[in-house]
C-alpha cells in the first residue's frame, strides 16, 4: 500500500511464471488471463514488458536477462515481428557462446513453437516483437 506523498509506484511489468501465450496481435499479447500492450521477454522466472519493437533493438546487451539466466535455456525463440528478420552477428555469437541455441521467425511462428516446446517441458525463452 502506499504511504501518503508516494503517489503512484509504476512497476516494470513481469509476470512471476511461465505461461503459455493465448493470443498475439493489436500491439500485445495476452497470456495468463491478463493481457499486456507491448513486446515480451519470457524466461524461467516469468515473463516481463520488453521495450523493443524491431529485431536492430535486439542486442546482447537488451537481452542480457537470457544470457544471464542461461542455465535454465537451450532454446531462445525469437520473434522478429510480422515478418523474419535474420539477427545481428553479435547477438548470434553471444547465445552460441552461452550455449544457447537462438532461432528468428515471424511472432506468430515463435509463439506457436513456444506453446508447443513449453507444452513439452523443454528448456525454451523467447522474445516476441508485438504486431498489430
Amino acid at each position: 500500500m502506499a504511504q501518503r506523498g508516494e503517489g503512484i509506484v509504476v512497476r516494470d511489468a513481469h509476470f512471476p511464471d511461465r505461461a503459455p501465450i493465448d493470443a498475439y496481435g493489436n500491439g500485445g499479447f495476452r497470456f495468463a488471463e491478463m493481457s499486456h500492450r507491448g513486446s515480451i521477454l519470457c524466461v524461467p522466472s516469468g515473463i516481463y514488458g520488453f521495450a523493443a519493437t524491431s529485431a536492430e533493438e535486439l542486442t546482447p546487451e537488451a537481452l542480457d536477462k537470457v544470457l544471464s539466466d542461461h542455465e535454465g535455456i537451450s532454446v531462445f525463440l525469437v520473434g522478429t515481428g510480422a515478418e523474419l528478420k535474420p539477427l545481428s552477428t553479435a547477438l548470434k555469437d553471444a547465445m552460441r557462446a552461452a550455449g544457447i541455441s537462438a532461432d528468428p521467425m515471424s511472432t506468430g511462428a515463435a509463439v506457436r513453437t513456444y506453446n508447443v516446446l513449453l507444452s513439452e517441458g523443454r528448456p525454451v525463452a523467447a522474445v516476441f516483437l508485438a504486431v498489430d
